[in-house]
């Protein structure tokens, strides 16, 4: 009776760690992590050419630890604009390896002026402005999303 026990626990055990291992990416959310701490966000994915060309635009509000991850086919040089966009914002750059290569904070509803982001850009995650500094988030901070290759990724699902 005791080894029955022992084998269904230890079952269930491997199942529960199986089941958290699997919960820690999802695609509707993003985790970052740096010397400053971690963080999880809630994002919509924009990875085709016509929701990336759209993203936050026309939106007068996004709730609080949310935002919108931009998906790129390969690595490549962006910029931003943010034209029709309401709502002020940072911009995380973040590399294929997952490693946030650049930060524009506080972009300005409606500037025109273009927002380089680099020549390596994998994804970009907009959050609402002032997310970045309240939570200290940095180049070098990593990125876990299921986009990201375990391969070449520094933080992986």
């Amino acid at each position: 009776m005791r080894k029955a026990v022992a084998t269904y626990l230890g079952a269930a055990l491997v199942w529960l760690a199986a089941t958290s291992a699997s919960a820690t990416c999802a695609r509707d959310h993003v985790d970052l992590r740096g010397p400053w701490g971690q963080a999880r966000f809630s994002v919509e994915i924009a990875d085709t050419p016509d929701s990336r060309a759209t993203g936050l635009m026309h939106r007068a509000e996004m709730p609080a630890r949310s935002g919108m991850l931009f998906v790129y086919d390969r690595p490549q040089r962006v910029a931003f604009w943010m034209k029709n966009t309401l709502i002020p914002l940072d911009m995380v750059f973040v590399g294929a390896d997952g490693v946030v290569s650049r930060i524009h904070e506080n972009a300005v509803p409606g500037d025109l002026t273009s927002i380089f982001g680099g020549d390596q850009v994998f994804v970009v995650l907009e959050v609402n402005a002032g997310i970045v500094e309240s939570y200290g988030i940095s180049v070098g901070s990593e990125m876990r999303h299921e986009v990201f290759s375990p391969e070449t990724a520094k933080w992986s699902c």
